[in-house]
């Protein structure tokens, strides 16, 4: 499964036409991607054919803040058309900030949600990875193994896939959810990742001329991933 940063309309579509599996739905990635507008939801879901899950994030960091806030865009977002969603926060001491979840997850009922990217500024990784097991409709972790990215996280990324490999679907109460490999992934780590089985991978800049959020997703840079990972979705 290969998972793209989308901004817009335009990003999801070359995502799609690159052979991108799903897109990652977020607004100003130079505080790490926000909640994006409702109409950008139901632009882009016009626009792809592709699952699109949506981040539902207000604040520079992985602090909650207004949780009524949270509750309140993660409505306009479902108004959207929004189906699925990306979210994740985290406690002054760095634990997993189960009641700011669980207020969303109300709000979401059940729909399916990615926890990103928070797991790897945790205190302690497998309390977090324990917080998280029988959320509703928990389905996936995105994680680089590590605060550094992927090529620092990969020894981290293989240990906890095999630790979660075989125990139960994901998204049923009580199972773990599917690890993404994401966060400053690059294409040398690709081929050890799916040689130790993880076929789920998240990638952003890498989509993009010059690496860069200044240019739009190239579908012959996500061509390249989609390729690269062959017959791994």
């Amino acid at each position: 499964m290969l998972e793209v940063i989308a901004l817009d309309a335009g990003d999801a579509r070359a995502a799609e036409h690159g052979g991108a599996d799903r897109i990652e739905l977020v607004s100003d990635m130079a505080r790490w991607g926000l909640t994006p507008s409702a109409e950008t939801v139901r632009e882009v879901r016009a626009a792809v054919d592709l699952p699109v899950r949506v981040m539902v994030r207000e604040a520079d960091g992985f602090a909650a803040g207004e949780v009524q806030v949270l509750r309140d865009r993660a409505r306009e977002l479902l108004r959207a058309g929004a189906e699925e969603f990306v979210l994740g926060f985290l406690t002054p001491d760095g634990a997993v900030d189960l009641p700011a979840v669980e207020a969303v997850l109300e709000v979401l009922d059940g729909r399916p949600w990615t926890f990103h990217k928070a797991i790897d500024f945790a205190a302690d990784r497998s309390a977090a990875w324990a917080a998280l097991s029988g959320l509703p409709g928990l389905d996936a972790v995105l994680s680089s193994g590590g605060r550094e990215g992927v090529a620092e996280g990969l020894t981290t990324l293989l240990a906890e896939h095999r630790a979660l490999a075989g125990r139960g679907a994901p998204g049923e109460r009580g199972a773990v959810p599917r690890l993404i490999a994401g966060g400053t992934l690059r294409e040398p780590e690709a081929a050890p990742l799916l040689a130790g089985g993880v076929n789920a991978f998240h990638v952003g800049t890498r989509a993009r001329p010059q690496g860069s959020w200044d240019h739009p997703v190239d579908p012959a840079a996500v061509r390249v991933w989609a390729e690269l990972l062959g017959g791994a979705s």
